[in-house]
């Protein structure tokens, strides 16, 4: 076996397919326990947390997925402010642009791609972000709604959202460097970025929700792109709460 088969055969072997979802069925009386303590281990209570200037703490407090939208358009630059917290570049050193999100050697191998479903002053459509040029690069003109919704499990969710966020990554990328281990790397990246558009949201008055159910091959199919090479890992609903 090669050092790239292991991280491709993996992401092969669990893709969601419509004949086949990977997982089995859950049995309530094995459920593992939410949390883990340590029996007769010395305890030291911990006081409140800080009070907080930033709005940080409160964000992270008041986070939850949430499901649910109004039929309200987001603002251009709403959507803006939820780009840069996912790979807003913050630095610039030894010619890497260093962004808001944390990356295994720096090598960001997480692409942005956005379906415009309701954005004031935005053409329906699937874009990618140019994150160094700070720009949406128009792909595809029309509502995706359906067709994306479908191929996230038929989650209605991803529907009524005003945006989506669908991040790829180029496994290429951190391979080079990083070989058998690098789809873990990936993958927490991924988790970091899903993280900060999670936070943003709800600092911004907005609602998210992550996903992880989909067909990938037809998420990979709506993007253009080689779920070899550049699969799907990840997604993120976003939109007005509903009252």
């Amino acid at each position: 076996m090669t050092t790239d088969d292991l991280g491709r055969r993996y992401l092969r072997d669990t893709r969601h397919r419509r004949e086949r979802l990977v997982g089995g069925r859950m049995d309530w009386s094995r459920q593992p326990a939410w949390s883990k303590t340590y029996a007769g281990a010395p305890r030291v209570a911990l006081p409140r947390p800080r009070d907080d200037a930033s709005g940080l703490f409160v964000a992270l407090a008041r986070r939850r997925s949430v499901r649910e939208y109004a039929a309200r358009p987001l603002a251009l630059d709403e959507l803006s402010t939820l780009l840069w917290a996912a790979a807003g570049v913050t630095a610039r050193r030894a010619g890497l642009g260093l962004r808001t999100a944390p990356s295994a050697g720096a090598l960001y191998p997480i692409e942005h791609y956005v379906a415009a479903h309701d954005v004031e002053g935005l053409e329906q459509g699937l874009y990618h972000y140019d994150v160094l040029g700070r720009a949406l690069e128009s792909l595809a003109a029309g509502d995706l709604r359906r067709r994306l919704a479908g191929a996230a499990l038929d989650q209605r969710v991803v529907a009524e959202a005003a945006v989506v966020f669908i991040w790829t990554a180029v496994l290429e990328r951190s391979r080079w460097k990083y070989g058998d281990r690098s789809l873990r790397y990936v993958l927490l990246d991924a988790g970091h970025i899903a993280e900060n558009v999670a936070l943003a949201a709800t600092a911004l008055g907005l609602g998210s929700c992550q996903i992880a159910a989909f067909f990938d091959e037809e998420a990979a199919d709506l993007l253009g792109v080689d779920p070899d090479e550049e699969p799907v890992v990840y997604m993120s609903a976003v939109g007005r709460p509903r009252p």
